[in-house]
């Protein structure tokens, strides 16, 4: 029986030939589209949200929107995919309009409205999304994100099972879903610092999903965090030979530094920025990951300040305030960052990177009570939230 992975590709050749025997088969494309995007999930690769969004456009100018919703529906998903927020959201409402009894316009905006800060607009569109469409893995993974955003890791965390239960109910199951689901679980435990309880949630997505990138990463992560740091790096750099994300080439760069392999870790560094600038997508996929890399290791203040700055007059999430916050700490505009940190903490979110930064802008700005309470709070919550920083937060808390 073949895998998830080979059926995908099976299907995309398929549909690939069908497409070159007839350019004008808008069915194909959208289906095209669609298991494009479905292989970028299972890989993490950026080649197949430029096939996606080609097979969707190519859709749209062979048969219009208004007779062709799922065309409009596969370029607003790749949108949304390759980070242009603003026009998945654009398309999700002209999709709304089209079909406004139906649940998966409300998802992609919902989706988008939620990175582009609109919180309350986003609980509204996944409210729509449930009263449409009922429980489903879909609205079950939204409601958890939701609740994660607000601080209540139980609530995500029930959200989070339910959808894997679904997802393991689902016929046929979609192995890749299922494995998402566990990383996504092993995710809200490691913030918690429930270390060993995310561990096993990430060796149980590998068992269903084998070399899953997502969860080759978390179980580094989550090894490092109990001090294995040689099976951290064994299931990082797996991760990166997988799929090299900026942020898990900076991690396994981190980890290299801390067991003294220089000269390996000034490599990855040097990887991070190369991939950040040469990806043909980097202007909306990894300039907050580049930003977020370079202050975190005190590298080019002003050009991290700049595209964390740039990131958030668009994007305007707490994750994109915490970004601006702390790269303006490091460009020494310690008053910027604390308005941005107020914004990045409205929504009391429970996240122990957001509170060691808040923590260390404090501290810059002499409100030492504040910094005390911040720091304290990222500690307690997840001590070993990050293999450096985490010691950084120690340190400075002993000052």
């Amino acid at each position: 029986m073949p895998s998830d992975a080979e059926a995908t590709e099976g299907s995309i050749r398929f549909l690939e030939a069908r497409v070159k025997n007839d350019p004008d088969d808008f069915i194909a494309l959208n289906k095209l589209a669609g298991y494009y995007l479905q292989r970028q999930r299972e890989v993490g690769d950026v080649k197949y949200l430029e096939l996606a969004a080609s097979a969707a456009r190519s859709s749209l100018n062979a048969m219009p929107a208004e007779q062709n919703l799922g065309g409009l529906t596969a370029l607003a998903e790749t949108q949304y995919a390759a980070h242009d927020f603003t026009q998945a959201r654009d398309h999700a409402k002209e999709l709304i309009e089209y079909e406004p009894r139906k649940s998966y316009g409300y998802q992609i905006l919902g989706d988008s409205l939620l990175e582009l800060g609109d919180y309350d607009g986003a609980n509204a569109a996944f409210e729509r999304m449930r009263q449409l469409g009922g429980s489903s893995v879909m609205t079950e993974t939204r409601l958890a994100r939701l609740a994660m955003l607000h601080g209540d890791s139980h609530e995500a965390a029930s959200h989070y099972t339910a959808a894997l239960n679904l997802a393991l109910d689902a016929v046929p199951v979609s192995r890749e879903t299922v494995a998402w689901c566990r990383w996504q679980l092993g995710e809200t435990a490691f913030m918690t610092g429930d270390y060993k309880t995310a561990e096993q949630h990430y060796r149980d997505a590998l068992v269903t999903f084998p070399d899953y990138y997502r969860a080759l990463f978390g179980l580094g992560r989550s090894l490092a965090a109990q001090n294995d740091f040689a099976g951290a790096i064994e299931q990082i750099e797996r991760a990166v030979k997988r799929f090299p994300d900026p942020i898990y080439v900076a991690a396994l760069g981190d980890l290299y530094k801390l067991t003294g392999r220089e000269r390996e870790a000034s490599a990855q560094y040097q990887l991070v920025e190369q991939i950040a600038r040469l990806n043909q997508l980097n202007g909306t996929l990894y300039n907050r990951q580049l930003a977020l890399f370079l202050t975190d290791h005190d590298m080019k203040a002003e050009e991290a300040y700049t595209n964390a700055a740039r990131e958030y007059q668009v994007r305007r999430d707490i994750y994109g305030a915490d970004a601006l916050a702390w790269a303006a700490l490091k460009a020494g505009k310690v008053s910027e960052a604390q308005a941005a940190m107020k914004d990045a903490l409205r929504l009391g979110t429970r996240d122990a990177r957001l509170f060691y930064h808040a923590g260390m802008i404090a501290k810059a700005a002499g409100e030492m009570a504040s910094a005390r309470d911040y720091l304290q709070r990222a500690l307690q919550l997840n001590p070993q939230f990050d293999p450096l920083q985490a010691a950084i937060a120690v340190k400075a808390l002993a000052e």
